[in-house]
């Protein structure tokens, strides 16, 4: 009987210890991740000229390609071109159907698609 109770405590134990030394590789995970700072892509903050007629709407100077969609769908919002129904969409007006390839609805998504053709 006392061998038995020996093995309990001995697994009990072993149980003990591998929790704690989950929980301490755990924490350790963490403070590493919380130090490394996330750093922003090369590529996105590239100045381009944009086109005539994208210029039209962000203006002439270079932009990186992020303050260029800000700028975007400031206008958008601005001018209520996004479609009340389904909200994905955007309504092209007068300045934006040249950009969005002579198209009288685009889908958000594609809206990255038909910019990037008018940046250089």
């Amino acid at each position: 009987m006392a061998k038995a109770k020996k093995k309990a405590t001995k697994k009990a134990a072993k149980k003990a210890t591998k929790k704690t030394t989950l929980k301490a590789t755990a924490k350790k995970a963490t403070k590493v991740k919380a130090k490394t700072k996330r750093k922003p892509n090369a590529a996105f903050m590239k100045a381009l000229t944009p086109s005539t007629q994208l210029a039209a709407i962000v203006g002439t100077k270079p932009l990186p390609r992020t303050q260029v969609v800000k700028k975007l769908w400031d206008y958008i919002k601005k001018n209520n071109l996004q479609d009340s129904a389904n909200r994905r969409n955007i309504n092209a007006d007068a300045k934006l159907k040249p950009i969005f390839g002579g198209k009288n609805t685009v889908s958000m998504f594609e809206m990255t698609k038909y910019v990037s053709k008018h940046l250089s």
